[in-house]
């Protein structure tokens, strides 16, 4: 091809695959380490995840390194997590803040987690086994599904919705 009638980027499909690298810099992965694991260790906790889940749903690190950044994140010390276990910590955030709204109790979502699941993602399993199956796909899968729960997919209506009257002509203003 000839270099005039090579195509130029559209710069609306350019801005699309554009990523912020800054969000990886190490000094941003150093800053937010210690609070994101301090948080992942109070969900496993709430969870009562045993030691191997949580390796598994970190990215299954050695038990020392493990160990390792649990004391330095107890201590506030400093350290860098890779973006792996950044984006595992985050589903796991995710995860938990959408079954805090899904579920009225703290324990109703908790077991929720732990019961095998009839939908095709869970393949019968808990949503816990999938989370915990050690790869980070398993991890996003349960936080999507959840996330399309809180979009009014996959899951019965709570209390609340199931109390709603939908609105009828006369009460939708348009200007």
């Amino acid at each position: 091809m000839r270099p005039d009638k090579v195509p130029q980027p559209n710069a609306a499909v350019e801005g699309l695959h554009r990523i912020d690298h800054s969000r990886f810099a190490p000094a941003n992965r150093r800053r937010l380490s210690a609070p994101a694991l301090r948080t992942f260790l109070a969900i496993a906790d709430l969870w009562g995840l045993t030691e191997e889940q949580r390796r598994l749903m970190l990215g299954y690190p050695s038990r020392s390194t493990y160990h390792n950044w649990c004391k330095q994140a107890r201590e506030h010390g400093a350290f860098t997590l890779d973006v792996d276990v950044l984006i595992r910590i985050s589903a796991t955030l995710g995860i938990h803040q959408a079954l805090g709204i899904l579920f009225v109790e703290e324990r109703q979502g908790i077991d929720w987690l732990r019961t095998p699941h009839h939908a095709a993602v869970f393949g019968g399993q808990s949503p816990l086994a999938v989370a915990t199956s050690g790869t980070q796909d398993g991890l996003l899968t349960v936080r999507r599904f959840l996330d399309g729960a809180r979009g009014g997919l996959y899951m019965p209506p709570n209390a609340v919705d199931e109390a709603f009257t939908p609105y009828d002509e006369s009460e939708i203003v348009m200007r």
